[in-house]
């Protein structure tokens, strides 16, 4: 006898577990009821929640209680008597039961949050944190994260804080194109649980490298260019942004542009440099930040920097100018015996495996030099003209050249050269032969101006003695 009554009050009762994440919806089973048209009258089915009563329903006659706790946010799918919750909260884990004459389905239900730092809006190189946090009115069970990016690669996350109720957890270093869906997936042994969680990752940056490096010759036109992600990835916020320039590392900056873009994705930009000559194409892609440099200085050489402003957070690239500049000394044609020395430099340090070369065109060895590690300056004495490359050189790839044409001088200037030189030659025997005869006479004069000098002490000296003798007498 009492192992019958044991047998029927285990069929009478059965619990079930779920589990529901927040902000979505469950529907609870009310398993094993008939439908309507098979319940005897006046049979009673209702939910409870703990020993809150949700709901009532008599064959003859139904009625509908909304408690507190779940206010706008249930209702019955009546052909099978489920319970539907939606917009869920931790606080709606528990136990429900359902009812119907001598039946309890009892199904226990495990809530799980997962909420993401920032909404979800990233910039590039930024950390996001993950907050995953479970209720229960059973003891809590100890949950296993793993996570996959957008692009389903397994992202091994930092735990930061656990706690049986709340785990904390930092991802990697963002990039843009980590922007998509990724998935947490939760596990646990007992109770079992496998629920995977999407959640949006939206990653506002840049699609060119933190740093990019260009090489442009004095003179040469050369664009910058930043493409944003923000259309890609459907950004629906406003932000903004500013271009900077500064020459070196230590030096003041300069800004030469602001821009803002609208949540509809609408560039507005504005010039603000009026001393830097640059331009702002008036055709370029969308989500693009480009300026132009029509005629490069040696001095426009330096750091260019893109910056992205986001509820007071940055991101920058940086696009850095190399320049690099050829001159001759002396300047113009080279005549036959002469020489120039010519010389290259670049703006900026070199890489510890790049240097500077200078070359013939088609000549050979003996008309190439290179320049040491570091050495931002290479000069060459040559003594043949044409056509002269001075190449920068990085990982054996010539990343910049410039050419410069050293002219022959023509026959004639070669004459004219020589004849002045003979004539110089000439003309300096002369003036010394002039200068020889000049002073040979000159001395000449002296000698006979100081025989003339004696002659007349001589004179005087007679004149004096015959004069004391008369005056003996």
């Amino acid at each position: 006898m009492n192992l019958t009554l044991g047998l029927i009050s285990s069929m009478a009762h059965q619990n079930e577990f779920q589990t529901g994440l927040a902000g979505g919806e469950v529907t609870l089973n009310c398993t094993g009821i008939l439908p309507d048209s098979k319940l005897p009258r006046d049979t009673v089915i209702s939910w409870v929640y703990h020993d809150t009563l949700l709901w009532r329903m008599e064959k003859s006659n139904k009625y509908w209680k909304k408690p507190t706790f779940i206010t706008g946010r249930a209702d019955i799918k009546m052909q099978y008597k489920q319970l539907r919750v939606w917009n869920l909260k931790l606080s709606d884990a528990g136990i429900y039961t359902c009812e119907y004459g001598p039946q309890k389905v009892r199904t226990s239900l495990h809530i799980l949050k997962l909420t993401i730092s920032s909404d979800g809006h990233f910039l590039q190189n930024e950390v996001p944190e993950l907050i995953l946090m479970q209720n229960s009115s059973s003891p809590l069970p100890d949950l296993s994260i793993t996570l996959f990016d957008s692009n389903n690669n397994r992202v091994t996350p930092e735990l930061q804080n656990k706690s049986r109720q709340k785990y904390v957890v930092n991802l990697k270093k963002l990039e843009a194109m980590d922007s998509g869906t990724w998935v947490c997936q939760v596990h646990s042994d007992s109770p079992l649980i496998n629920q995977n969680i999407s959640f949006a990752v939206k990653v506002l940056g840049f699609q060119n490298p933190d740093l990019e490096r260009k090489y442009a010759t004095v003179d040469s036109t050369v664009i910058f260019s930043w493409r944003l992600n923000s259309q890609i990835i459907k950004w629906k916020e406003g932000f903004t942004g500013q271009l900077n320039w500064k020459q070196q590392e230590s030096a003041s900056t300069h800004e030469l542009l602001d821009f803002n873009v609208t949540a509809q994705g609408q560039l507005h930009e504005t010039k603000k440099s009026s001393n830097f000559l640059f331009e702002i194409p008036e055709r370029k892609p969308e989500s693009t930040i480009e300026v132009k440099l029509p005629k490069v200085h040696f001095n426009h050489s330096g750091q260019y920097q893109c910056q992205l402003e986001y509820q007071g957070r940055h991101v920058q690239s940086k696009i850095e100018l190399v320049v690099m500049k050829v001159s001759a000394n002396p300047v113009g044609p080279l005549s036959r015996g002469a020489n120039m020395t010519l010389t290259c430099q670049v703006s900026g340090p070199l890489t510890p495996n790049a240097y500077l070369r200078w070359e013939r065109v088609n000549g050979t060895e003996m008309d190439s030099k290179n320049s040491k590690q570091h050495e931002v300056k290479l000069e060459v004495n040559i003594s043949a003209a044409g056509l002269w490359s001075c190449h920068l050189i990085e990982d054996s790839n010539i990343k910049i050249s410039f050419h410069y044409h050293v002219e022959e001088a023509p026959v004639w200037i070669n004459y004219v050269i020589i004849g002045t030189s003979v004539g110089g030659s000439l003309l300096a025997l002369v003036l010394g032969c002039l200068c020889i005869i000049s002073g040979i006479s000159w001395q000449r004069r002296r000698q006979r101006a100081k025989r003339m000098a004696q002659a007349r002490q001589y004179l005087l000296e007679n004149k004096t003695c015959q004069c004391q003798h008369w005056l003996k007498k």
